[in-house]
């Protein structure tokens, strides 16, 4: 389980570098799509590719960065269900998942994406808009992001292993007992509003 946990670390910092460099991915669209705009509507100037390059961006940060969003626990859950369940349960829960549900589509869309890419590289495959752009590097983007949320998906399952051995804490981090219920959070409200009564008073 230690091999196994110190393969965990460093697939977990392959996804980290992965998700902090997608960052930038973002500021380069928001950069393209302004300079088109300004471009349009200043100089009547413009080019599909400059269109075509911000969806490829968007597609390579969300297809690149689901690992990513997996690591940090970012992705969609039902918290109302999962907050009345032990830690145990919870991790239990995301083993399922993870081995019923995400790795089979994982292995499912990188099956169906790769032939997808290859006819694309092979043929060189063009934009039909005018001035657009190859299209196999957006494909490349499926089977490749499949296969780095399939290889989080195996760190996730080797952490969730050993906390259930009691050797790491809960990687869910939900955290029972460090969440406050909603009773809490109204109380802490009711007593910050009492004390900004007292201040203008």
């Amino acid at each position: 389980m230690n091999t196994l946990l110190k393969l965990s670390r460093l697939i977990d910092a392959v996804s980290d570098l992965i998700g902090k460099t997608l960052i930038w991915l973002i500021l380069a669209a928001v950069l393209i799509s302004a300079g088109n705009a300004i471009m349009r509507k200043a100089f009547n100037l413009g080019s599909n590719a400059f269109l075509e390059i911000q969806w490829y961006l968007f597609a390579a940060v969300f297809m690149l960065g689901a690992g990513y969003a997996f690591l940090k626990n970012a992705h969609v859950r039902i918290d109302f269900l999962s907050n009345r369940f032990s830690a145990r349960m919870c991790n239990w829960i995301d083993i399922l998942g993870i081995l019923i549900f995400l790795a089979p589509l994982c292995v499912l869309m990188i099956k169906l994406s790769w032939p997808l890419f290859m006819n694309a590289w092979t043929s060189g495959e063009m934009s039909q808009n005018a001035g657009g752009l190859i299209r196999w590097p957006v494909y490349l983007m499926i089977p490749i992001g499949m296969g780095l949320l399939l290889l989080q998906a195996f760190s996730e399952l080797i952490k969730r292993f050993a906390f259930l051995r009691g050797l790491i804490p809960d990687p869910i981090g939900h955290g029972h007992a460090s969440h406050p219920d909603e009773s809490e959070v109204e109380r802490e409200i009711e007593e910050h509003a009492a004390h900004v009564s007292e201040d203008i008073r």
